[in-house]
């Protein structure tokens, strides 16, 4: 991983990401990393606010067109994840309990853990992930779901809130 020339980007030579793709600086001293082979797409946002957590993607990742990933109380996305145009993953909520306060002069909310993708997971398109959770190695998030609770690994899932509907270990390794 050698470092760009922005202090807070540390990006893999074989990295590649679009002119288009837009990443913007820490203001909190927070960095993202981006690892081998990885592709950051036309029009993604990855903007680290919102907290104190760093931005990790690992080696062999796709993060598609209009993907929003804002750092709030970190990111991390492992090897050989993709992820499709239109997701948004934004650990971080504001802050709303004080009725006499704009909640925009309110600042965040205490942070739920941010957001941990495993190993080989697909993600769909337009889906959101929610501060707090952790998607397990191999799952699979299908198109449009809100996931807002942790996916065991395999687990196949989808709707709103996002609830499994099956398991990659159901259909076997058979390939004859």
């Amino acid at each position: 991983m050698k470092q760009s020339d922005r202090p807070h980007l540390f990006v893999h030579p074989s990295a590649w990401i679009s002119d288009d793709a837009r990443i913007f600086p820490s203001e909190r001293g927070t960095s993202t990393s981006i690892g081998a082979e990885s592709k950051i797409y036309e029009f993604v946002v990855i903007r680290c606010v919102g907290g104190t957590g760093d931005i990790i993607i690992g080696d062999r990742v796709n993060i598609n067109s209009h993907c929003v990933l804002y750092s709030g109380n970190g990111i991390r996305i492992g090897n050989d994840t993709l992820i499709a145009a239109g997701t948004s993953i934004i650990p971080a909520n504001h802050a709303i309990e004080d009725l006499t306060r704009p909640i925009r002069t309110q600042g965040f909310s205490p942070s739920k853990g941010g957001v941990n993708i495993g190993n080989d997971v697909w993600i769909g398109m337009n889906v959101s992930i929610l501060d707090g959770v952790t998607i397990g190695d191999g799952a699979v998030i299908a198109a449009g779901a809100v996931v807002s609770k942790s996916v065991e690994s395999y687990a196949i899932c989808a709707g709103i809130p996002a609830v499994p509907i099956a398991s990659r270990t159901d259909f076997g390794t058979d390939l004859t």
